[in-house]
C-alpha cells in the first residue's frame, strides 16, 4: 500500500494490479488447507485463551484489523466464516475466549468489511452467552426459593438459540439416574420462564465432574457427559460387556469406541479392559480400575477431536446452492427475460461478495430450477430464459 499511495502517486491502474496480485496468493491452498481456514484458525489463535500469540491488547486489536484487511482478497468468504463460526462456539462453549471486547471488536470490523449478513449469526452466538448467564442465575435463585426442586448435583445449564449456532449432534443418549432428575428440575425452571420453546439438549457438549473413589486416593475426573454416562454404569456392576454397556446408554458404535478407547487405552486407564490391547472390539469387557492413580488431585480426560474439517466444507457447500438459486431467481424476477449468458454473469456479480461460484455449478442449479418449474426456456431460442 505504501508504495502505491507514495512511488506510484495513489494511481488507481496500480491500485487495481495490488488488487488483482492478491488475489491471485492469497486464494493459493497451502498444504491442502484453504487460506480461509487458515485465517480462521489464526483469528482462533489470538482470540482463545493461552493461544500462541502473546500480544498486547493494542497488538491484538491491529492484528486483527489486518485480518479482516486480507479477508477482502479471499474469494471463499463464506467458508471462511463458517470455519470462524465453529471456532468461535468452542471458545465460547467452553469458556476458552480470553477477552469479550477482542470477540466483539472483530466482529464490528468483519460487519464493515462484509455486511450485517456476514456477522449476524457470530454476533447472536456472543449475545447468547451473556443472555445464557442471566439465565443460570435466575436458575439458582429458583432452586434457593424451591427446596422441594434439589437436583440432587451441581448443574449449569447453557441455553442457546438454535439459528445462530452451527448444528451439533444430539442423540437421545439414556442418561444415568442421577442426571435425568436435573434435567427434569430444569425443564420445570424453564417452562416458569417460557411456555413457547422448546428445549433439545445437547449432551455431546457438556462436561461433567465426577469424583473417582480409588483406592489409593480420590482424584476428580474432568469428563465429557457422554463419558460420564458410561463410567456411572459402573456404580451398579463390577464389570460390563461392549454390548451391555452400548445396550445401557443406547449409542453408535462409532461414538461407543471413542468413549471406551478415551477411558481405557487412552493416558489415564480408568477402566481396564479384557482383552488388554490398544483397540476396542465389540467382544471386549470393562472394568472399574480401582488401582488407578495420578499426581493430580484433578484431571482432565480428553476424548479424541474429530475432524470438522469435511463437514464445514460439505455445510457451506450445500448453503451455495441455495445461494446460487435464490440469486437466479432473485434476477428472473426482475429482468422477466434474460439470456444465458447475462444470467450467469450477474449471478456471478451478485454472489462473489461471498464466493467464487463456479459456472458449472450455476449451470447445474440453472437446470434444477427448470426442472422444479422456477424458470423456463423460450421455446424458440434455447439460450433465453
Amino acid at each position: 500500500m505504501a508504495y502505491v499511495t507514495d512511488c506510484f502517486q495513489n494511481h488507481t491502474l496500480f491500485h487495481k494490479a495490488l488488487k488483482e496480485a492478491f488475489e491471485v496468493f492469497c486464494n493459493k491452498t497451502v498444504t491442502g488447507s484453504s487460506s480461509a481456514e487458515l485465517l480462521a484458525t489464526f483469528c482462533d489463535n489470538i482470540l482463545k485463551k493461552g493461544g500462541s500469540e502473546k500480544l498486547s491488547d493494542e497488538a491484538i486489536e491491529e492484528t486483527l484489523e489486518k485480518v479482516v484487511k486480507l479477508l477482502a482478497y479471499i474469494s471463499d468468504k463464506d467458508l471462511f466464516a463458517e470455519f470462524y463460526r465453529k471456532k468461535l462456539a468452542r471458545r465460547l462453549l467452553f469458556d476458552r475466549s480470553a477477552n469479550d471486547d477482542h470477540e466483539r471488536s472483530i466482529l464490528t470490523k468483519l460487519k464493515q468489511q462484509c455486511g450485517g449478513q456476514f456477522t449476524s449469526k457470530m454476533e447472536g452466538m456472543v449475545t447468547d452467552l451473556t443472555l445464557a448467564r442471566e439465565n443460570q442465575a435466575s436458575f439458582e435463585d429458583y432452586l434457593r426459593n424451591n427446596p422441594a426442586a434439589h437436583p440432587g448435583i451441581d448443574l449449569t445449564v447453557t441455553v442457546l438459540t438454535t439459528g445462530f449456532w452451527p448444528s451439533y449432534k444430539s442423540f437421545d443418549l439414556n442418561l444415568p439416574a442421577e442426571m435425568v432428575k436435573c434435567v427434569e428440575v430444569f425443564k420445570g425452571f424453564y417452562e416458569t420462564k417460557t411456555k413457547h420453546r422448546k428445549l433439545t439438549w445437547i449432551y455431546s457438549l457438556g462436561t461433567c465432574h465426577i469424583n473417582g473413589k480409588f483406592e489409593h486416593k480420590t482424584i476428580e475426573l474432568i469428563v465429557s457427559t457422554y463419558q460420564a454416562a458410561v463410567l456411572l454404569l459402573f456404580n451398579a456392576s463390577d464389570r460390563l460387556s461392549y454390548s451391555e454397556i452400548m445396550a445401557q446408554l443406547n449409542l453408535t458404535h462409532e461414538d461407543l469406541v471413542r468413549l471406551l478407547h478415551s477411558l481405557s487405552c487412552a493416558k489415564y486407564k480408568i477402566l481396564s479392559k479384557e482383552p488388554n490391547t490398544k483397540t476396542i472390539s465389540q467382544s471386549d469387557y470393562f472394568e472399574f480400575n480401582s488401582k488407578f492413580t495420578d499426581k493430580l488431585r484433578r484431571i482432565k480426560i480428553p476424548l479424541p477431536p474429530v475432524d470438522e474439517r469435511k463437514k464445514v466444507v460439505e455445510d457451506v457447500d450445500k448453503d451455495r446452492r441455495y445461494a446460487i438459486d435464490a440469486a437466479i431467481v432473485r434476477i428472473m424476477k426482475s429482468r422477466k427475460v434474460l439470456g444465458h449468458q447475462q444470467l450467469v454473469s450477474e449471478c456471478v456479480e451478485q454472489l462473489s461478495r461471498m464466493f467464487k461460484p463456479d459456472i458449472k455449478a450455476i449451470k447445474k442449479r440453472m437446470e434444477d430450477l427448470i426442472t422444479r418449474d422456477y424458470l423456463e426456456r423460450d421455446k424458440e431460442n434455447p439460450n433465453m430464459f
